[in-house]
């Protein structure tokens, strides 16, 4: 194994999955960095999810070279699992156990470990920590599932979805427990269908589409794959005006002159959002 491969938290190159004449993964080459955070976009069926059952270990590759934190995730064993963290699409259900009981349980499973306690604050789940697991929320067993994934204070942790179900009080939470664990130098893989969740948290996001990367780069410079002219908006009378410009600024002062008054304006920039759009058309027109 070269030293390239150490230096990524995950080292992809040639992924490749098909179940029957579906291919899932196509010829997939994809690196993370220790301490990133990393989050992967792409509409239902694009194979996020193939993408990340094969580097947590849990579905074989038809081709290809993975690494995970320097080992192959498929023929890796219980050491490098301690290591690693999972936070699964699926929410826990735990029987008859309680919240604190569920999360002291997975501790024992450890060695080293944060404690149940300052988890189940961080994740806001302290104030229901007796209550049966059974008896949560759809968001509340999110966020069990989440405690559960960090436990073990890993140095890789995957999170599927990890925040459907949340309201957005506690999807900010849980933003602010992500950026806690980057800092703490967790490297954090997660897939996501918000939009504003990758570009408020991810340091790079990849866009796939039918299995292929289709664009890799920073939520700020992926915006630069569509136009990066800015959207005018404003109302005259009972009548609205949009224009493009590159100079805002100037289409402004031109329009303002006289003193002539520019109601409801709004200046907008491209958002990641319209780079995500325009990328996933064009890869469906290829």
């Amino acid at each position: 194994m070269t030293h390239a491969h150490h230096a990524s938290a995950v080292h992809v190159r040639g992924l490749s999955k098909s179940y029957g004449t579906l291919h899932a993964v196509r010829d997939l080459d994809l690196d993370v960095e220790h301490g990133e955070i990393f989050a992967i976009l792409g509409p239902n069926g694009a194979g996020k999810s193939t993408i990340i059952e094969i580097l947590e270990g849990h579905r074989k590759r038809d081709a290809g070279e993975v690494t995970v934190l320097g080992e192959d995730p498929g023929a890796a064993g219980r050491g490098w699992r301690a290591k690693i963290g999972i936070v699964l699409q699926e929410a826990s259900d735990f029987g008859t156990l309680n919240v604190s009981e569920t999360v002291h349980m997975f501790a024992q499973c450890y060695g080293k470990t944060r404690a149940p306690e300052e988890v189940l604050e961080l994740v806001g789940l302290g104030s229901v920590r007796d209550s049966r697991v059974r008896a949560l929320s759809g968001g509340q067993r999110r966020r069990l599932d989440v405690a559960l994934g960090v436990i073990n204070m890993p140095e890789l942790v995957f999170m599927d979805e990890p925040t459907t179900g949340f309201d957005p009080e506690a999807r900010r939470r849980f933003w602010d427990l992500i950026r806690l664990l980057a800092a703490d130098g967790t490297t954090v893989l997660l897939t996501t269908h918000y939009l504003e969740e990758a570009a408020t948290l991810a340091d790079r996001v990849a866009v796939i589409a039918a299995g292929s990367l289709v664009a890799l780069d920073s939520p700020a410079k992926l915006t630069g794959y569509v136009s990066s002219a800015a959207t005018v908006r404003w109302r005259e009378g009972d009548e609205v005006h949009v224009e493009r410009t590159d100079y805002p600024t100037e289409l402004i002062r031109r329009r303002s002159a006289n003193g002539k008054e520019l109601g409801q304006l709004t200046v907008s920039r491209p958002t990641l959002e319209d780079a995500y759009l325009r990328l996933i058309g064009q890869a469906d027109e290829c």
